[in-house]
């Protein structure tokens, strides 16, 4: 995920969090410290539900009793209904059962502690058990994993985050918030005039350029998917972190990046990610959600969809993606 702000802000906090880095921004430079208290407070509480890499995580004890009920806590529960929700709107190619997937191929650790050349053999890919076999009641908070099923979040836990955040300290600071979380970006309250500038590339860590792509973004949310920030190296392999749930291996390289304007940033991301695993076929997918989209291809060609500005233009978020209901 690797859009990030770009534009000049009253006051900006940034450090680094979930294997990947924050950035704040305020309108009014005395509401930071109080903007910054909510998003760190919402930060520490999904790492501790959603963590594949923390023993005492809600997650991990979730993935150990696969096979059994269980039930979840209210944030839990959130954050699975909105990988639920992101399956069934993409067709399974957005899965949160892709967890043992992902360790098969290595990241099974934070990814800055992945080896940088892994050279022990890669077993069988394991295609993912499927949403579908998922027993979950919202009422109740029950849960059922298929035995052997181990889920993965974070397609959706990080940019519902960044909803979270962003609504929460808005409403609490009453000025323009956003918040970008490796490039899952959210914005609240009262744009600065003219919009938040957001520069677009391939990697959020990237030095910012002025002749780089560019929008002003006044409402919503964005989000970018690529495979070239999070790449890791094992068995003579180059292997990426978003994986095709069909077949358990690291989806085909067919777009470079892919970003996605919507209303909410799960809705966003949900769509970048998609249109990475799907393919060939995303750019008539993403033309059915309706979302503003911009894909780049492996050579740098670039696709504008459902209406995304040219260049250093102006955008507002896109409709919700339940469009494709």
């Amino acid at each position: 995920m690797t859009t990030r702000a770009s534009s000049p802000s009253p006051a900006e906090a940034v450090f680094p969090t979930l294997g990947t880095t924050a950035v704040l921004l305020v309108t009014n430079p005395d509401a930071l410290a109080t903007a910054e208290s909510v998003l760190r407070a919402e930060l520490a509480a999904v790492d501790l539900t959603c963590s594949r890499f923390r023993p005492d995580s809600e997650l991990t004890r979730v993935n150990a009793n696969a096979g059994n009920p269980t039930t979840v806590s209210e944030r839990f529960a959130e954050a699975l209904q909105a990988a639920l929700r992101a399956a069934r709107l993409t067709d399974g190619a957005v899965d949160p059962t892709v967890g043992r997937a992902m360790t098969t191929l290595g990241y099974d650790r934070t990814f800055t502690s992945l080896r940088p050349g892994d050279t022990r053999p890669l077993p069988p890919a394991l295609p993912a058990p499927g949403w579908r076999r998922i027993v979950f009641a919202p009422r109740s908070r029950r849960l059922r994993l298929p035995r052997h099923t181990h889920l993965d979040m974070g397609a959706t836990a990080k940019a519902l985050t960044a909803d979270r955040a962003a609504d929460r300290a808005a409403a609490a600071t009453g000025c323009g918030v956003l918040v970008s979380l490796g490039g899952d970006l959210a914005v609240a309250g009262p744009a600065p005039d003219g919009g938040w500038r957001i520069a677009l590339a391939d990697d959020h860590a990237q030095p910012i350029t002025s002749c780089g792509t560019a929008v002003a973004v006044t409402g919503g949310a964005l989000a970018t998917s690529g495979i070239r920030a999070r790449t890791w190296h094992r068995a003579g392999r180059t292997l990426h972190h978003i994986v095709d749930p069909a077949t358990g291996e690291p989806a085909a390289p067919v777009w470079r990046t892919v970003t996605v304007a919507a209303a909410t940033c799960v809705d966003a991301n949900t769509a970048s990610t998609a249109a990475i695993v799907l393919g060939d076929r995303a750019v008539d997918w993403l033309r059915r959600t309706a979302l503003p989209a911009r894909l780049v291809g492996l050579h740098g060609n670039v696709v504008r969809l459902c209406g995304w500005p040219s260049d250093s233009a102006t955008t507002s978020a896109g409709a919700p993606l339940g469009n494709l209901r």
